[in-house]
């Protein structure tokens, strides 16, 4: 449990410290304790075991909970929280909220259906497993999830408001703005992830002149997104493989990427660059309901690019897979065929079931297209694994790989230091998050060098005064 103070603004970091999961930021005063963000833990063992540990503050003491944005390494928490008594207000943007209102349930889901088959198999020390939360944990965590308009302040209670700005990254995806008036003024703004300048179809960053304090993602801190025509590089791939009959695996993150795979192929298509007779499986029911908010919103959130509209994310061969049975039979395919399925980092979810079917194939190819964290499979992969273990039993990667990361929602070090440099005076500190070791400790030592800025990167359970 935090320690008593005489009234001033504190923050602890209770995630997303020299890793890039499960994000939770606890800022306190003497009356009230806000966590900013509720993430989920994923990725190595040691990680995910913090799901399980109580927390170093009961949830019943925290009076409100803000989410930056939708993903689950940043809310997929938040049904734990109210499991275990929570019974204050969650905070987000309604894009937000609406998305949670998929990814929260997907998750009790698949972490039902991960149990189960473990239990299944045998693979799992114990017997039964047992799952985090469950479905219905999900459901009954919703009705806790409130939406704020963006650019207003919005009273917390105890001398703090918050306001959401526009962040990039995917659709709802908000700075979070703090604003603390006891026992004097401080402002802390809390990044979340933050998108990209040239992402395909988001805009950049939304510009901040001052603050006192910011809590700052650094995933690519060290690395440069490719310069690469996205386009050309996906119709190279997907034509090199039907020329094979093969199959384009996409493993992808439901939110976000998913819906700018659907874009870039859908370009292709008009562009008669790539066969319009290859069918397209949406294979995950959150990436399907993503995808349909991402639609509603396509004109009425100042998230998009210009051109984007209700129809940008809809192919005329767009198969979409909602049950078992449907999933089991794209295992069997004899023609080309484009596979999109979660989950992005192949830590669970039916993207397993396909390569179990389709890695020894070396005809068809697998494409990474997001962040692999350190202990998933992707990152596995992506590090040269000539086999992967998938429900207890080695797999062999026959499969073209290829990693792309020129679209990546997250932006490079280029991105953040324009970013940064958009302010007009130096905040106190800033606190790096959100990042492998490496990649936070070269932003940091980018921000002392080019900024001459004060750079703190915490670890688990450190905690600040912020006075």
């Amino acid at each position: 449990m935090t320690k008593k103070h005489s009234g001033g603004l504190k923050l602890q970091f209770l995630g997303a410290t020299e890793t890039v999961t499960g994000s939770k930021f606890l800022l306190y005063n003497a009356s009230a304790k806000y966590m900013i963000d509720c993430g989920l833990f994923q990725g190595l063992k040691e990680l995910r075991l913090r799901n399980w540990a109580p927390m170093p503050v009961p949830v019943v003491d925290i009076n409100s909970v803000i989410l930056t944005h939708a993903h689950i390494d940043h809310s997929g928490y938040f049904p734990v929280f109210v499991k275990q008594g929570f019974r204050g207000r969650a905070y987000a943007s309604a894009p937000t909220v609406e998305l949670c209102k998929i990814l929260l349930p997907d998750s009790g889901f698949l972490q039902e259906e991960d149990a189960a088959f473990a239990t299944k198999k045998g693979y799992s020390k114990h017997i039964p497993a047992l799952p985090l939360y469950t479905y219905n944990d999900a459901m009954a965590a919703l009705p806790f999830l409130s939406a704020v308009a963006d650019n207003k302040a919005f009273d917390l209670g105890h001398g703090i408001s918050m306001k959401l700005i526009p962040a990039g990254h995917i659709l709802g995806a908000r700075f979070v703005h703090i604003t603390s008036k006891i026992p004097y003024q401080r402002t802390v703004l809390f990044s979340g992830d933050m998108g990209r300048y040239d992402a395909v179809i988001s805009k950049g960053p939304t510009r901040i002149k001052e603050v006192d304090y910011i809590v700052m993602e650094s995933t690519y801190g060290n690395k440069l997104h490719p310069e690469e025509n996205i386009f050309d590089r996906f119709a190279r791939i997907i034509n090199n493989t039907a020329s094979r009959n093969g199959k384009i695996l996409i493993p992808s993150f439901a939110v976000g990427r998913t819906q700018e795979i659907i874009y870039i192929i859908k370009k292709l298509q008009e562009a008669k660059r790539i066969p319009m007779d290859i069918p397209v499986f949406l294979n995950t029911p959150m990436g399907i309901n993503a995808t349909a908010i991402y639609t509603k919103y396509a004109q009425a959130e100042n998230f998009f690019r210009d051109g984007i509209d209700e129809d940008s994310f809809h192919l005329p061969n767009l198969r979409l897979v909602k049950t078992q049975d449907e999933s089991k039979m794209l295992n069997n395919l004899d023609h080309p065929a484009i596979i999109l399925s979660a989950s992005g980092m192949m830590s669970g979810g039916r993207i397993l079931h396909h390569l179990k079917a389709y890695g020894p194939d070396h005809n068809s190819t697998l494409v990474l297209v997001g962040f692999q964290a350190a202990g998933t499979r992707g990152r596995a992969i992506l590090d040269g694994a000539k086999s992967i273990k998938i429900h207890g039993l080695p797999v062999p990667l026959n499969c073209q790989i290829e990693s792309i990361s020129s679209i990546s929602a997250h932006g490079d070090y280029n991105d953040m230091m324009k970013w940064l440099s958009g302010f007009t005076k130096p905040p106190k500190k800033i606190f790096l998050v959100h990042g492998e070791p490496e990649q936070t400790n070269a932003l940091a030592e980018r921000i002392r060098e080019q900024l001459k800025w004060e750079v703190v990167i915490p670890r688990y359970l450190d905690e600040f005064d912020l006075d």
